[in-house]
């Protein structure tokens, strides 16, 4: 019998924690869900990352509640990936930010992504009858903008391809601490399917070169201390080659997919298997790995139809 589909049945509540990382800055985690980031200005609150639905973006309004009134003006989303971006609409903020490499991805691929993830998380799509449709920016930028919210400072930057073609990180500097979104997770599986593997790990040594004191990454629990972002670094780093590179030789033979399946496997289960996400993410990751060491730089479109029969094949 094959494993239910990506997460379909994966339907228990998770808990969630809002921890300080730094003075006036909480990360907004859920035992491997997508988390979110809080930036507490002056006069107003950004967000980092939405959530899939109003519904999941209250319990994020919830607890910036217990943490300040003051209103909630921009949210940033790191990329477009529906689980991100389509509970936006809860917050009420007069902006929406966006690389310009996202926005296009929206316009590309958007519908086709929130049909996808729709059903693979299910559960992150409770109350999705509020969603008013896919999420449009009112403002982008191409390699990096600022915002101040009062006196605080807030760098939004695109520092290279990695868990997207568009993807942004959020740097505070008055507190050194950065919101990566995807490119960085803690203890969760990568989700690489719309990857570019060649470039992530030089994505991330320039994350690493801000020397962040705290980082909230995409999944996983917020990173709060030097020691703790490095060995999260590097763990992630460790998990994008430990896909990829079995993969390439695969493909460098002309193996086909499910041989590149097999080898990925062997290399990847002993180290991350225990990982949140990993059976989820390991099909459309290899699947990535395989297109792009075949030299497909942009990774094609994933339909509700195409992770069906994509899942079958190596599951089934």
């Amino acid at each position: 019998m094959s494993k239910a589909f990506a997460s379909a049945g994966d339907l228990a509540e998770k808990k969630t924690s809002f921890t300080k990382v730094g003075e006036g800055l909480y990360a907004f985690t859920a035992e491997g869900d997508p988390n979110t980031g809080v930036i507490i200005g002056d006069d107003s609150v950004m967000i980092v990352e939405a959530q899939a639905t109003p519904r999941l973006a209250r319990k994020v309004i919830d607890c910036v509640r217990s943490v300040t009134d003051k209103p909630i003006s921009h949210v940033v989303l790191t990329h477009y990936h529906a689980v991100r971006v389509l509970g936006a609409s809860a917050y009420g903020a007069d902006q929406i930010i966006m690389s310009d490499a996202a926005r296009a991805m929206v316009v590309e691929r958007g519908q086709e992504d929130w049909d996808s993830e729709f059903a693979r998380f299910p559960r992150l799509f409770q109350g999705h009858e509020e969603i008013p449709g896919l999420t449009w920016p009112t403002t982008t930028f191409s390699d990096a903008m600022t915002v101040y919210l009062g006196r605080r400072r807030v760098d939004i930057q695109h520092l290279g391809r990695a868990h997207t073609a568009g993807d942004a990180v959020v740097w505070v500097p008055d507190q050194e601490v950065m919101f990566t979104g995807d490119i960085v997770e803690y203890h969760s599986a990568c989700y690489c399917g719309d990857g570019h593997f060649a470039d992530w790990a030089g994505t991330l040594e320039n994350i690493a070169s801000f020397d962040p004191v705290a980082i909230a990454p995409g999944r996983g629990d917020a990173l709060v201390g030097r020691e703790m972002v490095a060995k999260a670094i590097a763990a992630t780093s460790d998990f994008v080659e430990s896909t990829y590179r079995p993969a390439a030789r695969v493909a460098a033979r002309g193996g086909s997919l499910k041989e590149a399946w097999d080898a990925v496997r062997a290399e990847c289960d002993p180290k991350f298997k225990d990982y949140a996400i990993y059976e989820h993410c390991l099909p459309f990751n290899v699947s990535r790995a395989y297109d792009e060491a075949r030299g497909i730089d942009t990774p094609r479109i994933w339909t509700a139809a195409r992770d069906r029969e994509m899942w079958d094949a190596l599951q089934g």
